[in-house]
């Protein structure tokens, strides 16, 4: 039998970047952390993490750290059908925390919609929400440092469902005083887009790549600001520091009022996202799922 008391500490760990933290979180002391997870690692035979700031599972520890998360789960739809079971040991370990990969477009816009719908209904139950490129995130559950994600790979994960969410359409636009003095006399071509500063989220982010390559069918290298944050991004683009690749749905009212203008008006780039995690998921996996699912095709930001 495993000693469930060690596997909490090494999730712990894992969670909050440190046995001290791991230690407050689990209302025990650093030391009582420290040895659970030395014990653990001597009956593994080896480490399980990588004591440094922050501390991080090797691949072992993550293969652990896996299975406690399915177990929490399980435990959390035991005690919902069978109530007089209670509580248990009375450690924080009995919230289940359950972690996803989510692009920040997405949790800028419509994820935060699913997220509080699911934290509502599932009071028991915390988000670890870990922020990746659309066409990363799927790498986070594929090594399982997540168990569902929001991403651009239509292709099922290994053991995963992959469903479609919708498309985020979005469009290149920049504000009016910027497009008149980069793009006014001669348009937007390869010339002009090789001079005209674009704003990139961060080093994964290809999607202003991806537009310049359709509108000029082949690669141009754009001077660029990296503004890794999706509302200073706008704001970025409303100021005239650059152009860059926006959700239309969270530029529609700057589009409206004039303060931004579409570079090439009708040349939007489509991204289908899709919702991923494993096939025989545990209830609080499937409820998030339903809540991901309502909000990405209901409100204002409902994708297309």
């Amino acid at each position: 039998m495993f000693d469930y008391a060690a596997l909490n500490a090494l999730a712990a760990v894992v969670r909050e970047g440190s046995f001290e933290r791991a230690a407050r979180a689990l209302n025990v002391t650093p030391s009582a952390v420290s040895q659970r997870v030395k014990a653990l690692e001597e009956r593994v035979g080896g480490a399980l993490l990588v004591r440094a700031q922050p501390c991080v599972a090797t691949e072992a520890g993550l293969q652990l750290c896996r299975h406690i998360e399915r177990v929490g789960m399980l435990e959390h739809e035991l005690r919902d059908a069978l109530p007089a079971l209670g509580m248990g040991g009375g450690e924080a370990s009995e919230r289940v925390t359950v972690r996803v990969a989510v692009n920040a477009d997405s949790l800028a816009t419509w994820f935060i919609a699913a997220a509080a719908a699911f934290a509502t209904q599932e009071e028991g139950a915390l988000l670890d929400l870990t922020v990746d490129d659309q066409d990363h995130t799927a790498e986070r559950l594929r090594s399982g440092a997540v168990l569902a994600a929001v991403t651009a790979l239509a292709q099922p994960v290994a053991g995963c469902n992959s469903e479609p969410l919708g498309t985020t359409h979005y469009v290149a636009a920049a504000s009016p005083g910027f497009v008149k003095r980069h793009f006014g006399k001669k348009g937007v071509g390869a010339r002009t887009l090789a001079n005209a500063p674009s704003l990139v989220f961060d080093r994964k982010d290809r999607l202003q790549a991806r537009w310049v390559r359709r509108i000029c069918h082949r690669n141009v290298e754009t001077p660029r600001h990296w503004v890794p944050s999706p509302t200073a991004f706008v704001e970025a683009a409303c100021a005239g520091m650059g152009w860059g690749m926006h959700p239309a749905s969270m530029v529609a009212d700057a589009l409206r009022e004039g303060r931004l203008v579409e570079l090439v008006p009708g040349s939007t780039l489509p991204v289908p996202l899709y919702w991923q995690q494993a096939r025989a998921a545990p209830r609080l996996l499937r409820t998030l799922g339903e809540a991901v699912r309502a909000a990405a095709t209901s409100g204002p930001h409902a994708l297309a």
